[in-house]
């Protein structure tokens, strides 16, 4: 019982990060192509939000990746990443149920 709120717990905080790196993704366009204002100070909070939420897992990776010119593809890495690990935690817990380790 322990053990499935753990992996409900680190499975619900991938998804919301999830969501977050997209949102951050989408916001930035939408200001880059000034869709969005930041003098709005509802916008200017939300996009500083998800900035500072996903800002450390997209940094070392922007800093990894080329130069592609004007188009940066590091929310969509950092995405896949969080694909691979949610699917690495699904696996870690059949594993242990099939092992019967999982109690």
């Amino acid at each position: 019982m322990i053990l499935d709120a753990l992996f409900f717990l680190v499975q619900a905080g991938l998804q919301l990060f999830f969501w977050a790196v997209i949102i951050a993704a989408i916001m930035s366009m939408l200001i880059g192509f000034n869709v969005l204002d930041t003098r709005n100070r509802m916008v200017w909070t939300l996009a500083d939000f998800f900035a500072r939420v996903t800002e450390p897992a997209i940094r070392p990776v922007r800093e990894r990746l080329p130069n592609f010119g004007g188009i940066d593809i590091s929310p969509m890495v950092v995405v896949l990443l969080v694909q691979a690990c949610m699917l690495l935690v699904a696996a870690i817990q059949n594993y242990m149920i099939l092992g019967g380790v999982y109690f």
